[in-house]
């Protein structure tokens, strides 16, 4: 079949086509000038950078990177399990439920910020030897602050159980207690699987040598490792441990003990350090997800993690709490132990903000017994054995 085109109907075409030209031209002119927004609190969670240290990443020859997913690594983990509970039907917004849950802090802020943004209360069971900012911080955040003493996990006070336990007595009609359980919610470990390792994954992809955290519930560890692993072969994958909990002596013996766990030699409750946010006595399904993917373990010392905090305000302007102190001392040691030319990524938990009446107190410090004066040409091979 010929084609005929007339000089009418290729005006016509010609003039057509310069009308979608246009048109696609102010459309996407129009898009570029759209402001660019999240939608919410929950809109600021995820999509994070990685910084490089300067200062660690100078004194080792690795390069030294941190990502922090917000005011807290906690923050994903929050959204995460509010979202897969609103998904299964258990939570409605504005309905007058509440999420409880059992936290030393972090996780609690975080599920009290979002419980708020979404149309929820909170409810926070805390043992009562945190830093007491962190009871202020909730207050204002409009949660439930219950302060219970430190038990073992077997008491059904133990500050987990009994937030358990306010969920299951709460509520009636179309107002529900939600048991947040982030020790053992799938939704812990699986938001950093799905998210944060993605996120580090596209910044450094197979250049990533090595992986250090420090593990409380467990789930960013094992949502990394399990990303991450499987892509890069030959990463490494270290647990960085405080004082007192057992996770160290279980990756690196396979026996879940602390020496401080000895009749008579505890020195504070809990676990033997003034870190809050890492270390337990205790496996939980999260940490047990991707504890076949930890390579080795460093144990961390108060005084080591307290003079690293002060070292990088020092060196890098950055303000850190004790968890991120003590990633940062594991990060040193698995750079000096790997040599120049790697790539080491930590996670910055959370601010010095959270700590100041504790891991940032000098009058707390010294009545614990715990060296805290950074001199001024005192060097990370000073004070990290």
């Amino acid at each position: 079949m010929a084609w005929v085109i007339d000089r009418q109907s290729l005006v016509v075409g010609l003039i057509s086509g310069a009308a979608v030209t246009l048109l696609l031209k102010l459309w996407l002119d129009r898009k570029e000038k759209e402001p660019n927004f999240v939608d919410g609190v929950d809109g600021l969670i995820g999509n994070t950078p990685l910084m490089r240290i300067r200062s660690l990443s100078e004194a080792t020859g690795c390069t030294v990177l941190f990502l922090n997913p917000g005011g807290s690594a906690k923050d994903r983990v929050a959204l995460n399990i509010i979202r897969s509970a609103e998904e299964a039907g258990i939570l409605t917004p504005h309905k007058g439920s509440t999420v409880f849950e059992g936290t030393v802090g972090s996780t609690g802020i975080s599920i009290a910020m979002i419980a708020r943004a979404k149309g929820y209360k909170a409810w926070i069971v805390m043992p009562d030897d945190q830093a007491q900012e962190k009871y202020q911080f909730l207050e204002k955040l409009g949660a439930t602050v219950e302060k219970v003493r430190p038990v073992s996990i077997i008491d059904k006070k133990q500050f987990v159980n009994l937030a358990k336990t306010r969920a299951e007595e709460f509520g009636e009609g179309e107002a529900r207690g939600y048991f947040a359980n982030q020790f053992e919610n799938d939704a812990n470990y699986q938001v950093h699987y799905q998210t944060t390792a993605p996120e580090i994954y596209r910044q450094i992809g197979t250049k990533l040598d090595a992986l250090v955290l420090g593990a409380g519930t467990g789930g960013t560890l094992s949502g990394l490792a399990l990303y991450l692993k499987p892509r890069i072969k030959e990463l490494k994958v270290f647990l960085a441990d405080p004082l007192g909990s057992g996770l160290f002596n279980k990756v690196k013996y396979n026996v879940m003990y602390a020496p401080t766990e000895r009749e008579g030699t505890r020195k504070r409750h809990q676990v033997d350090t003034v870190v809050e946010g890492i270390g337990i006595n205790r496996l939980t399904n999260n940490f047990n997800m991707g504890r076949h993917l930890v390579d080795d373990a460093f144990r961390v010392t108060d005084e080591e993690a307290v003079k690293m905090a002060r070292f990088l305000v020092r060196e890098d302007g950055l303000f850190l709490g004790s968890s991120s102190a003590v990633n940062c001392v594991a990060a040193f040691r698995a750079a000096k132990q790997l040599g120049p030319g790697h790539v080491i990524v930590t996670l910055l938990n959370d601010s010095g903000q959270r700590h100041l009446t504790k891991f940032w107190s000098d009058e707390y410090l010294e009545a614990a017994g715990i060296p805290y004066n950074l001199q001024g040409s005192e060097g990370l091979d000073d004070f990290i054995a």
